[in-house]
């Protein structure tokens, strides 16, 4: 037996490194992007593994002014796509704006992407008269964005971390005030 590993020893001294760099890497990585929680009233959040970098995103602004994703770069995000003549759109709305409002707007951020395209003057009444404040409310009325992001279906969230990563995404509509919304977006806060 001590002739077994008096043989392996050269060959185990040169492979040390190369397992101690593979260990490394994978405990950087599962460090990194632990799995976020999600259950409860977000239970149909799908995860995306791994997470890659979403496209450079344009949109305007309610004045007609030009924006896009940069003016978010280093939050957490939640990109909502609605519409004001979407019923599950508008009924979602108001547990938008109470996470906004709970978690803040120092590092999160509800990017209310609206598809209304004729019906796009009514989006800033719609916003005032619902008291919808604490979201960042920005038209996608050429649908750019919902083409880049391979959206289907009204209302839909996807979920980008401080790197501009999709974490997954949530298609119809979702109470985002619950006890687990709050949890997934602070465990996102609190990534490295």
């Amino acid at each position: 037996m001590a002739q077994f590993f008096s043989l392996r020893l050269p060959v185990l001294r040169r492979l040390a490194p190369a397992i101690v760099a593979l260990v490394a890497i994978g405990g950087v990585a599962s460090a990194e992007i632990a799995k976020p929680p999600v259950s409860g009233s977000i239970a149909k959040f799908e995860l995306k593994a791994p997470r890659a970098a979403i496209p450079d995103l344009s949109f305007k602004a309610l004045d007609g002014a030009d924006a896009g994703y940069d003016t978010f770069k280093g939050k957490v995000v939640l990109i909502n796509f609605w519409a004001t003549w979407c019923i599950p759109c508008v009924k979602e709305m108001p547990s938008l704006n109470k996470l906004a409002t709970t978690i803040g707007k120092e590092r999160f951020a509800v990017l209310a992407l609206s598809l209304d395209g004729p019906t796009r003057a009514k989006v800033a009444p719609f916003i005032r008269d619902k008291e919808l404040t604490a979201l960042d409310v920005y038209l996608d009325d050429k649908r750019a964005a919902y083409g880049k992001l391979d959206v289907l279906v009204l209302p839909t969230s996807i979920l980008v971390d401080k790197k501009g990563r999709e974490v997954g995404r949530l298609a119809g509509e979702a109470e985002w005030d619950t006890p687990e919304a709050v949890a997934l977006i602070r465990h996102l806060l609190d990534e490295n």
